[in-house]
């Protein structure tokens, strides 16, 4: 079909030009080890898919030196990875249902495995940052991978519910894995063990797909001509979102122009997309439906409950770097964390089916909120066994809220038609990976903000004349006594180490509004959630005159008149 023939009336519905959704091949159960031999390759594709960002994330500093770049300049590896990453599972749906999900995989996994191969000799900056601007482009396809090898071994009624959730545990183990597998390798072949481990992982999974084979439906030609366009235009915005919201608060958001011209080019991009797709038959987006009260509905949930976990993966670790910890020594509250996400999957896996959602969600916000408020009460000498239980707590909540959310809006999208689960990957696209970012951005940009005013507060209130002031100064300048006889040189580092003392106070009171901003938000979620579940069956609070009015004054019960 040619673009011409696609263009047509703003108002034709989408379901006529759209294909019917070819039936599924029947399910046939596999033996016990086949099953087990199908969810470790889900989980080693989901673990090796996740580590291209946490390794770098959690060893910034430790990546840097070898590269021989400054710690800002080395979070351009971060934004390099997630420039392609974060838009193409949008095509890759329709990639795999076009030439069929075996092929998909067997293709898909070689670009990984050649990228990661390459790493090995990497020693220039420049070259880093393309290759893993590769890597982010090569890894997408192996999410799409982990969540189709976990679901491979489920009936289709049990796909949506235990399949789901336990494909979401595969995920999210990546960012505690990072954390305590990275300083053991950091301190046996640096930079070249995350390398190395990263190729490891691409060889196992490229041998798993290989042996392991995927049911795949009839094939279907659903790819045009502009949906390579609108895919384009649409990687393009999400990019730019991705560098805006990963670099603004590193650059600042008001100090570097150029952070300027990338939202602009977002925000046009988006809006070419939004103009090409609404005069669309056949839609790679369906703007109208993503747009529509239900699914705003739902992509606030999902972006607020993005926002609240940024309590975790910003916060809590971020703090603890914040007061000189290094991974070896969080080893315990990684554990923590990775334990209870499992656990947390498969309690909701338990438990979840069709009408659950909203109680799931409230216990999964109850638990987020008692996860901060525990956590707002952090000091100095805070360290991470202190922080086990409450990020434990997160991480249960965590596991419980994204399998509901995500059944109900796939199942919603997928009864209608393919291009509504496309759009329903564009939806979860933006709230889960660029919601990832701006969460980031605004708990770092509040704890930055916090920080400045509690260090002005505290160094108002320190005079030099008051006795305990001069005495903590001359303790610190008494410790530079053998290393320098000149007083002026020992009172201007004794200086300096108060300061740092003070700034280090002012981030523990800074960090410790961030948490307390995290709890009032997810009382607010909870409240919003309440007030929604009370409005939905308001017909069940409402008094039985209200609900069967009687029948009016001079009439028998049929309501003719006497």
């Amino acid at each position: 079909m040619s673009p011409r023939d696609e263009i047509g009336p703003a108002a034709a519905p989408a379901s006529t030009a759209v294909p019917a959704p070819a039936a599924p091949p029947p399910f046939t159960p596999k033996p016990p080890l086949l099953v087990f031999a199908y969810a470790l390759a889900s989980v080693t594709a989901a673990i090796t898919q996740g580590l291209g960002t946490s390794l770098v994330s959690a060893n910034l500093a430790q990546i840097a030196g070898p590269l021989q770049a400054t710690q800002t300049e080395a979070s351009w590896l971060m934004a390099a990875y997630l420039i392609p990453n974060v838009s193409l599972s949008l095509i890759l749906y329709k990639l795999r249902t076009q030439y069929g999900i075996r092929n998909f995989c067997e293709i898909a996994i070689i670009p990984y495995v050649l990228v990661s191969l390459a790493h090995l000799w990497v020693t220039d900056f420049r070259v880093a940052i393309a290759l893993r601007f590769f890597a982010g482009a090569a890894a997408a396809p192996i999410a799409s991978v982990a969540f189709l090898y976990m679901l491979e071994i489920f009936p289709p009624r049990m796909k949506l519910n235990i399949g789901l959730c336990l494909a979401l545990i595969g995920i999210g183990l990546a960012t505690p894995v990072a954390g305590l597998i990275s300083p053991s390798l950091l301190d046996a072949r640096d930079l070249r063990g995350l390398y190395l481990l990263e190729l490891g992982l691409a060889l196992v999974t490229f041998g798993f797909i290989y042996l392991l084979p995927l049911a795949s439906p009839p094939r279907q030609k659903v790819i045009s001509a502009l949906d390579v366009l609108d895919y384009l235009l649409f990687a393009t915005a999400m990019g730019c979102l991705a560098v805006f919201f990963t670099m603004g608060r590193i650059y600042w958001w008001v100090e570097a122009d150029w952070l300027a011209w990338v939202l602009i080019a977002a925000i046009a991009s988006g809006t070419l997309v939004a103009m090409i797709e609404l005069n669309r038959r056949q839609h790679l987006i369906d703007v109208r439906w993503i747009t529509s009260r239900e699914i705003i509905h739902f992509t606030g949930i999902l972006l607020v409950f993005r926002i609240l976990l940024s309590e975790q993966s910003s916060g809590a670790i971020s703090f603890l770097r914040q007061l000189g910890l290094q991974n070896g020594q969080m080893a315990g509250l990684y554990w923590a964390i990775l334990a209870t996400s499992v656990v947390s999957g498969l309690v909701c896996a338990a438990v979840m089916k069709p009408g659950r959602e909203a109680a799931i969600h409230l216990a999964a916000l109850v638990m987020i909120a008692l996860g901060a408020w525990l956590d707002s009460h952090s000091t100095a000498l805070t360290r991470p066994r202190e922080m086990y239980l409450s990020q434990a707590i997160m991480a249960f909540g965590s596991g419980l809220f994204l399998p509901p959310a995500m059944a109900v809006g796939f199942s919603a999208a997928l009864s209608k038609g393919l291009s509504y689960v496309v759009s329903f990957f564009a939806v979860f696209l933006f709230t889960q990976k660029v919601g990832a970012f701006i969460g980031s951005a605004l708990f770092g940009t509040f704890v930055t903000w916090r920080e400045q005013f509690h260090s002005a507060m505290l160094t108002a209130r320190l005079d030099a004349t008051d006795p305990l002031v001069a005495a903590r100064l001359a303790g610190y300048a008494g410790a530079y006594a053998r290393v320098t006889p000149d007083a002026v040189q020992r009172a201007a580092e004794g200086a300096s180490l108060l300061a740092g003392q003070v700034r280090r106070e002012a981030y523990v009171l800074a960090y410790d509004d961030a948490f307390r901003a995290i709890f009032l938000l997810a009382l607010a979620a909870i409240a919003l959630l309440l007030l929604d579940l009370a409005w939905t069956h308001r017909h069940r609070f409402a008094p039985r005159a209200l609900r069967s009015p009687m029948p009016p004054e001079g009439s028998d019960r049929t309501g003719t008149a006497a």
